[in-house]
């Protein structure tokens, strides 16, 4: 049976330490048994390595940062697809979402589909609604501070006991042992993603996560859990296992349904030594480890595309136990010209 062509643009191409989603959401894609993909690979940084790996992207476009305004990063958008003729988009960055979901509509009005949660769903899971949004969907979070001014910080040690975890909105976390340290991280994270930094109770124990995949109706089409193996010192994992963990399971397919979540999205939850499980975070978007879930046996990039070019997907339910990834690193040498060629040209 002949594949479908379609025209996929990903970003998040930043397959450094702190990994981004694309390079991985690409594997998957080109992996599908239904389509026959052509990839456009949507970068901000001139650097980042997915821009020079063989046989990744067909094509390569440089594009603004959404803190530069969402209407000149979706003019950018619509501007490629005028010379690529894009099917679908796949955003994986938190702080682009907002823009992309603002213009869905927009977008799709021209012929690009993507399948990304409603800005309801986006906003009530932010980091800094967390307390209330375990309180809605009945799920245990850690306590948390939302710090506007530094002058706050001094009232962390009658709520919680030290170590806490300091959290930007959007990115980065760290752990910090006393006020110094809070300090030091309150600084850090709001110069370089703004106001509110978040304190979160530190809870200890283990830390597991949720790759899954909803269909706006309430459906969980895919979900695989995994237990973290190795972690950078940026709190991201370099390793990890898949479970046989039905809780976790149960955990994701009720928020799901009680959601009705359209699109990837990321559970990160610590499990503690008497068995329970305190919500940390949700990331609203597919996270950098997918290809662990498509190694196990469900494609989720796949099915996203699927589910954003309107066809009927049926859920996946099954998933290899005890399947692992491990990351590395690789030299790769490149010619001047390709790097001088997006810097200049802003496309390859």
């Amino acid at each position: 049976m002949s594949k479908q062509k379609i025209t996929l643009a990903v970003t998040g191409l930043n397959n450094t330490d702190n990994p981004g989603p694309g390079v991985p959401v690409i594997r998957g894609a080109k992996e599908s048994e239904d389509f026959d993909v052509r990839v456009i690979g949507l970068v901000y940084e001139n650097l980042e390595p997915g821009i020079y790996m063989e046989d990744l992207c067909d094509r390569i476009f440089q594009i603004p940062y959404p803190s530069s305004g969402s209407d000149e990063l979706i003019e950018r958008i619509e501007q490629i697809h005028q010379q690529e003729n894009i099917d679908v988009l796949i955003p994986n960055f938190d702080a682009e979402l907002f823009s992309f979901m603002k213009n869905e509509q927009r977008l799709l009005d021209k012929g690009i589909h993507m399948f990304l949660p409603s800005l309801k769903q986006f906003q009530e899971r932010d980091k800094d609604k967390l307390a209330d949004y375990g309180k809605k969907y009945g799920v245990k979070v850690p306590g948390s501070l939302n710090l506007g001014t530094i002058n706050q910080i001094a009232d962390l040690e009658d709520k919680f006991d030290y170590p806490v975890m300091i959290k930007g909105q959007f990115y980065d976390a760290y752990e910090a042992g006393n006020e110094e340290q809070v300090k030091q991280a309150f600084h850090k994270i709001s110069a370089k993603w703004g106001f509110p930094v978040i304190a979160q109770e530190f809870v200890k124990g283990t830390e597991v996560n949720v790759i899954a995949l909803g269909d706006g109706k309430g459906n969980t089409i895919a979900a695989v859990p995994m237990r973290k193996q190795y972690i950078t010192d940026k709190g991201k994992a370099w390793g990890g296992i898949t479970l046989a963990d039905e809780k976790m399971m149960e955990l994701t397919r009720m928020l799901i349904k009680k959601t009705k979540w359209k699109g990837g999205m990321e559970l990160e939850l610590i499990k503690t030594s008497s068995g329970e499980y305190f919500l940390i975070e949700i990331n609203p978007r597919i996270p950098a480890w997918v290809y662990l879930a498509v190694g196990a046996g469900q494609n989720i990039p796949d099915a996203l595309i699927k589910l954003a070019l309107g066809w009927d997907v049926k859920p996946m339910t099954k998933y290899k136990i005890g399947k692992m990834f491990v990351r590395y690193s690789y030299d790769m040498i490149v010619d001047l010209e390709k790097f001088a060629a997006i810097s200049m040209n802003k496309e390859i």
